[in-house]
């Protein structure tokens, strides 16, 4: 199984990602990617890139249209070939945030919430006024599966900071797909 840590620092106009390597004690180890998403962008592009200094892309993930409640995202490499598509199932999200994940080659990937409940909750925290402008301080996880085996998780570990475990089980999922969806996870779940 391949692990790594994702980290989350909001700003006041980009959230920033940093994606560590796991030490193999279960601490962020080496980077091994930085991402900055801009916030309230009309037509999303996402570069993921090798580390903060930005020399190096790893990844972009686009949507495919703009502002659009179950719109695609293609994700590139850095020579602009393509290496995965995802979406968001807006209908089944409406109960528990799914996402369908695609790879050249292989069957879809499905993920959803592991607890409808939590779901629910976060939903329910998104149309309080006033607390909807802070982070939801409850841990979260997605499950990735296809065909009933796990592909990959996406835990959120820490109750106030984002800080997220990524364990990727199925060795063939290429991980700068899966680091584009774990970014996409946070922030672009209440779109």
């Amino acid at each position: 199984m391949n692990r790594l840590h994702m980290h989350q620092k909001v700003t006041l106009m980009v959230n920033r990602y940093e994606i560590f390597a796991d030490d193999g004690n279960g601490e962020p180890g080496a980077v091994v990617a930085f991402v900055e998403q801009k916030r309230m962008a009309f037509k999303e592009h996402v570069t993921v890139y090798t580390d903060s200094s930005k020399s190096t892309v790893l990844a972009n993930f686009r949507a495919r249209k703009v502002i659009d409640l179950a719109s695609g995202y293609d994700v590139i490499d850095g020579n602009n070939q393509p290496i995965g598509f995802f979406r968001k199932d807006f209908g089944k999200s409406l109960l528990n945030s799914t996402w369908h994940l695609d790879q050249p080659g292989a069957a879809t990937a499905t993920g959803k919430e592991r607890s409808q409940g939590v779901a629910v909750f976060r939903r329910l925290w998104n149309f309080i006024p006033f607390l909807n402008n802070f982070p939801f301080p409850m841990r979260y996880h997605f499950d990735f599966a296809r065909g009933g085996a796990p592909v990959f998780s996406v835990d959120k570990k820490t109750w106030l900071r984002d800080h997220y475990l990524l364990e990727i089980q199925d060795p063939y999922v290429d991980r700068r797909v899966v680091i584009a969806q774990a970014v996409a996870v946070d922030a672009l779940q209440s779109r």
